[in-house]
């Protein structure tokens, strides 16, 4: 007896046979011609190859187009020809079925370009990007300002005041309730006492807030500290819209004659105390 592999192959063969005998013979009876030219759409030396399949069963009559350059490679498609030949030849307007120049190919392309789509409604003019002035950078020349007008400024030239970021009204209070800690032996005293002139401005505001925005102005502000010029009355009625952000929390300070003269006395006695102790420590 044959194995069971043997018969079921056998079998299989004998199905194909009865079912589809036309296939198999026609297969074998496939006619191809072949003709071959010079195309003259080309650069010379470059042929066109013609391939019609008789009694096909898939494509019958259908005539494949196939190019071969001079040195002998075969090109299947048009994509395949623009990168073989590369910007060397302009194959726009080159039919690949019929292998000859056709214009209405490049009407067609500049056809196809994006059409306004009216369903979508206008766009507003301040939406689009402004067109940029400037020098291709393909070419590597410098570049020279020429100015017709010996007045005209730059825009980079105008500052309009200072370029600091604005301070927020009251910033000063972020700092109120911080201090310094040091050795619990040497505890820092809170206790802080702020000369006659110089009086606070502002809801709750403590003497520590008033020496903290005085100590930023001397460090940050390179013009006059001056403090808050606006009435007192204005202060206190609507302190937010009349208070100066860039100013300390205190009123306007007047400095008299005999201001400097008591700051005077109180430096030099000051410095004679610090020479006393300098000198007990040296002997």
């Amino acid at each position: 007896p044959l194995p069971r592999f043997t018969v079921f192959y056998c079998l299989i063969n004998f199905f194909q046979i009865l079912v589809i005998p036309e296939i198999v013979i026609e297969n074998m009876n496939v006619q191809i011609q072949r003709r071959r030219y010079d195309c003259s759409a080309l650069p010379k030396g470059w042929k066109r190859e013609e391939v019609l399949r008789k009694n096909c069963l898939i494509t019958p009559g259908k005539l494949d187009i196939f190019y071969y350059s001079p040195c002998g490679k075969r090109i299947r498609n048009k994509p395949q020809l623009v990168r073989f030949l590369g910007e060397s030849v302009d194959l726009n307007s080159f039919d690949y079925r019929t292998g000859k120049i056709n214009p209405m190919l490049v009407r067609k392309k500049k056809c196809k370009g994006a059409l306004y789509d009216y369903s979508r409604g206008l766009r507003s003019d301040s939406s689009l990007v402004p067109p940029i002035r400037q020098t291709a950078s393909i070419f590597k020349q410098p570049v020279t300002v020429v100015r017709t007008q010996p007045s005209s400024i730059v825009k980079s030239d105008i500052k309009h005041g200072i370029q600091d970021k604005p301070k927020q009204v009251f910033w000063e209070k972020r700092l109120q309730g911080i201090g310094a800690t040091c050795s619990p032996r040497f505890p820092v005293s809170e206790d802080l006492q702020l000369p006659v002139p110089l009086r606070p401005v502002g809801p709750q505001v403590t003497s520590q807030t008033v020496l903290q925005s005085l100590a930023t102005a001397l460090h940050v502000l390179a013009g006059p500290i001056t403090g808050q010029t606006a009435a007192r009355q204005e202060l206190h009625k609507n302190p937010a819209v009349y208070i100066n952000p860039n100013q300390p929390l205190v009123e306007q300070v007047h400095i008299r004659e005999s201001d400097i003269c008591t700051q005077e006395a109180t430096v030099d006695q000051i410095r004679s105390r610090l020479q006393r102790a300098i000198n007990l420590v040296a002997s």
